[in-house]
């Protein structure tokens, strides 16, 4: 399980935006997304840094908790 602080996501657009890129590099990975706490939990097989990398490509900096 991945937890990542995602400061700049704060609605219902960047929560199905963080969906999408997530499951383009793991279609099996699993996303919660916690809006007022800023983070998001990923159950995948990809590497954190592809993570990481997928959400900067749609313009949210993200770093592990």
């Amino acid at each position: 399980m991945l937890t990542l602080s995602i400061p700049d996501m704060s609605c219902g657009h960047c929560r199905s935006a963080i969906e999408s890129a997530v499951a383009a590099l793991d279609p099996q990975a699993a996303t919660h997304i916690d809006l007022p706490a800023r983070r998001a939990e990923i159950d995948t097989q990809a590497s954190p840094q592809a993570v990481i990398a997928a959400l900067a490509a749609i313009g949210f900096a993200a770093a592990p908790v």
